[in-house]
């Protein structure tokens, strides 16, 4: 699984542009995520098809930068999320984000974008 970092202006209707752009491709969002600094901000989408995202993205001149996602999978309780931070910060593992992905019962699925994927797999097995 992969996502895509777009940066934008915060202003209003680039959250819309950027779903317009997927939706004209026929490219379903599977999750989302967004946040802005002072004028700019960064939105991260995984979508259902990585490729037609992709080409839609270049083909509207998109700046976007592109990474595998670890996904992992938690209890919904208190420590958890603590617990994998740990893991991957005692191995050296630096995280460009984290996000949900989905909830299921008591079992919380979470994308994690690492700086090292391979390493941070390992860590996390």
């Amino acid at each position: 699984m992969r996502d895509f970092a777009i940066h934008v202006t915060h202003r209003p209707g680039e959250l819309g542009r950027l779903a317009n752009v997927l939706a004209k491709a026929s490219v379903n969002i599977k999750s989302v995520a967004g946040v802005n600094f002072g004028t700019t901000g960064v939105v991260r989408i995984i979508a259902d098809d990585v490729e037609a995202a992709r080409n839609a993205l270049t083909q509207a001149n998109i700046r976007f930068e592109e990474n595998e996602i670890v996904s992992v999978l938690l209890e919904n309780s208190a420590g958890e999320l603590a617990n994998v931070a740990d893991k991957l910060s005692n191995a050296g593992i630096n995280l460009q984000a984290v996000y949900l992905t989905g909830i299921d019962g008591n079992l919380v699925e979470l994308a994690l974008i690492p700086d090292d994927v391979k390493k941070a797999k390992k860590v996390l097995e």
